[in-house]
Formats: C-alpha cells, sequence, structure tokens
C-alpha cells in the first residue's frame, strides 16, 4: 500500500525516505525562485530570509504531480491512500480529489483513499505516522483511512506566534486580529478548529503564552501516559527542549517529538512560533 502526504505534516526529510512515503512537496517562492518543498529547499533558509525582509510565498501541489504519482498506482494496480493538509489552509486537498476523479475516468479500478487530515504541522504529521504504523500491522486501507480520519478530528494543535503580522499578510487571520495582537505586544494563543486557524486567548509576553498553553494541554489533554506529544518550532530549537523539559516534568507523556516546522508553513508562521499537539481526552486508541 503506498502512503501519500505531503509536506505540510513537517516531518523529518529522513522519515518519508526511512518509511517508504510518497512525498508530494508544497512550493515556496522566494526572491523570485520556485522550490519544492524539503527537497529543494529547507526551514532554516526561509526563516533567515524572512529575518531579512523576504516574504516568501506558497503554492500547493502541483496538478501535474498529483497525476504522475496517482497514475503510476493506477498501472501498477496498487491501492494508496493520500493524507492531506487541512482544506481550510490549502487548496492541495481539493486538486488531489480533482485529479482523482479525473485519473478514475482512464482507470475506474483505482483505489485511492483521500483524506483531509484539518490538520497542520507535526499534528498532521502525527497522523501521517499512525498511518505508517497501522500499514505496517497489515491493516486494510479501508479501516486506515477509517482510524487516522477519527485521530486527526481529536488532534489538538496549541501554538503561539512571535509575529501575528505573517499570519495576517498570508491571508489565514484577519488583519484586524493582527493588528491589535501587534498594537499591544500581546502574544495570542491560537488553535485549528475545524482546520482553520482560531484565535483563542491573548498573553502579556512569551512567557505567559506558554504557560497558558501548558493549562490548556491539562484541560484538553487529560491522562498522557500514552499519549505521544508533538512540539514544532521556527527556529528556536532552545525554546522547544524547554517547553519539552517542561511538558515531560508536569505530564510524562508516552513520548515527545520534537520537529522544526517546515518551509511552507514556516513561511506563513514566521520565526518564533511554538506549538504542541496532542490528541483531546475524547480520543479512544
Amino acid at each position: 500500500m503506498k502512503i501519500f502526504t505531503d509536506s505540510g505534516c513537517d516531518l523529518p526529510k529522513s522519515y518519508y525516505e526511512e518509511h517508504n512515503i510518497e512525498l508530494l512537496p508544497l512550493r515556496v517562492g522566494l526572491n523570485n525562485k520556485d522550490y519544492d518543498d524539503v527537497i529543494a529547499i529547507d526551514s532554516k533558509q526561509i526563516y533567515d530570509a524572512i529575518r531579512q525582509g523576504a516574504r516568501p510565498k506558497t503554492s500547493q501541489v502541483s496538478p501535474e504531480l498529483f497525476l504522475k504519482h496517482f497514475e503510476n498506482l493506477a498501472k501498477n494496480e496498487e491501492e494508496g491512500i493520500y493524507i492531506a493538509l487541512s482544506s481550510e489552509l490549502s487548496g492541495t486537498y481539493n486538486t488531489a480529489v480533482m485529479i482523482r476523479n479525473q485519473v478514475l475516468e482512464q482507470y475506474p479500478s483505482l483505489k485511492l483513499a483521500i483524506i483531509d487530515s484539518k490538520c497542520i504541522s507535526l499534528g498532521f504529521g502525527l497522523v501521517v505516522e499512525e498511518a505508517v504504523r497501522l500499514r505496517s500491522t497489515g491493516t486494510s486501507l479501508e479501516e486506515i483511512a477509517t482510524t487516522i480520519t477519527a485521530l486527526a478530528l481529536q488532534m489538538e494543535h496549541i501554538f503561539t506566534v512571535e509575529d501575528l503580522d505573517y499570519l495576517a499578510k498570508g491571508g489565514r487571520l484577519s488583519k484586524t486580529s493582527a493588528f491589535l495582537g501587534g498594537l499591544l505586544s500581546i502574544k495570542p494563543i491560537l488553535n485549528v478548529e475545524d482546520g482553520k486557524l482560531v484565535p483563542i486567548e491573548k498573553s502579556r509576553g512569551r512567557k505567559k503564552a506558554i504557560a497558558r498553553m501548558l493549562e490548556l494541554m491539562q484541560e484538553r489533554g487529560g491522562n498522557f501516559s500514552e499519549k505521544i506529544v508533538g512540539i514544532s518550532h521556527s527556529d528556536d530549537v532552545d525554546l522547544a527542549n524547554d517547553v519539552k523539559a517542561s511538558i515531560q516534568e508536569r505530564f510524562s507523556p508516552k513520548a515527545i517529538q520534537v520537529t522544526m516546522i517546515g518551509s511552507a508553513i514556516g513561511s506563513h508562521v514566521g520565526p518564533g512560533t511554538i506549538a504542541i499537539f496532542f490528541t483531546n481526552k475524547s480520543y479512544q486508541a
């Protein structure tokens, strides 16, 4: 079974190679050049460029790439699953569905599930990892699709950004919210609701914002002894490690994964973002 995903899941490049995942890169435009995320540009380059005043742009996975992979899947009579970045934040999911329907006209036996994760960054990555784990146990395509859809719906995303202006200029947040946040030197706490980025609270200063994020973890996650917690950051390893230590001390989760936010997502959130991902109390593994 083929597992496809896009680079919005912010897993390390080595993970795709080691676990036989077909990576479909989002594209990043920087200084009048377009790059395939992960493959041709890394997030450190993006953050350095942003600090120097650049405003990178992003675009979805190319239709041609979807067509190539989906036709190959059909020709080889294999089955597959594509797990996509939230359709509320990218047109990639809808393009994939369109291309699948196009391929089905020529290859009616194509067996391909397409999942709108409604997730982003490592919250999305944890969903992909579960699909990989299930495939390794011989789970059927239908059961994998059902299981990871349920997982994605219960995935919590709690994060704070250094500057709301990046999200506003990228169209991911209202300009009014960004203006007020910057004007008052407030660090917003945001989450993802039905695939959309939603500000939920405001804190004065990063320290208070992170403390509140941990309180929200407790409220929403409950017992963490069997949970995997994800942490992603935009080029601030020391901050990520401090948050990891606090989570370990307070919650003692089954595991904690830390990754850097990739080029495509990083182009919109900018440097200084820290995010925490975990399943909520409702999720039953």
